[in-house]
């Protein structure tokens, strides 16, 4: 009998119950969000959201929908647990990465509710694997309160539009500087190097642009090192979202289609860089 279509292990209800047939649609989302050890997973029975967060400057959330799963129970209205992202990552990957093998790592994910462990199912090739791994007090998390009535300008990129951009600009510049605008430059990423400045602009008809919704002329700076994380999003999505508010918080929700086809999302928040005035820019 396949691991994923196995009764649970005991009569008892779980809070939660989740199982696929190939863990690298899960794994490979994870990883796009580890940029520390720990994560928050939030659960509903629309899916499951982990959100991992850096010195209150940073969020990344992993939107993975109960659609990926073949099975997806949740039987709180919400389930919220804290957990070690990294052990996680390395349990989901315990039968490697590879899937040169045409072989399916499947999975089974349980969780009795609060103070209990997460309990991992890994099956592939008829061999099975448990793991347990302990959980902790979710804590309190940042809300960014990104409502689409707040946000200024908007745009819609294709995803190889910003691979090009992190390849070409200067990446030992301590800030990336974003300038969004009606008129032109339109959308322009500059940075600060060591071999000076260098400026990258996209003309809003651009054949990466998809969407271009910008009301008012926005320039602000963001710290290169809380950017990075995310590029390990980009470069498995086909589209990125890029977003600001009036405070200048800036949002890039990334669009990653799985090899069936099906849509998940990552979304990073980040604060502007507050050390930068009006004057310098």
């Amino acid at each position: 009998m396949p691991l994923s279509a196995q009764p649970p292990v005991s009569g008892e209800p779980y809070a939660l119950f989740a199982s696929l047939d190939n863990v690298r649609r899960l794994s490979s989302l994870l990883k796009a969000v580890h940029f520390q050890d720990h994560a928050t997973c939030f659960a509903t029975a629309n899916g499951l959201r982990v959100t991992v967060e850096d010195a209150k400057c940073i969020q990344a959330n992993a939107f993975i929908q109960a659609e990926i799963f073949q099975e997806f129970a949740v039987q709180e209205q919400s389930v919220t647990f804290r957990i070690n992202l990294s052990v996680l990552l390395d349990c989901l990957t315990i039968f490697g990465i590879s899937s040169l093998s045409g072989t399916l790592t499947a999975l089974r994910m349980c969780y009795r509710g609060y103070g209990h462990p997460l309990m991992l199912f890994l099956e592939e090739g008829g061999v099975v694997t448990i793991c347990k791994i302990n959980t902790q007090e979710p804590e309190d998390l940042l809300d960014f309160d990104f409502c689409s009535t707040k946000v200024v300008n908007k745009i819609i990129l294709q995803s190889e539009g910003l691979r090009e951009a992190f390849a070409e600009l200067d990446m030992t510049s301590e800030v990336l500087q974003i300038t969004m605008s009606p008129d032109k430059p339109y959308f322009r990423l500059s940075t600060f190097g060591n071999a000076g400045s260098a400026h990258l602009d996209y003309p809003r008809d651009s054949d990466l642009m998809e969407a271009f919704h910008c009301n008012q002329t926005q320039t602000n700076r963001y710290k290169i090192s809380l950017l990075k994380p995310s590029t390990k999003a980009l470069a498995i999505s086909c589209k990125v979202s890029i977003r600001t508010d009036a405070q200048g918080f800036l949002s890039l929700q990334y669009m990653i289609r799985n090899d069936d086809g099906q849509i998940c999302f990552v979304e990073y928040y980040c604060c502007p860089d507050e050390d930068i005035t009006e004057a310098e820019l």
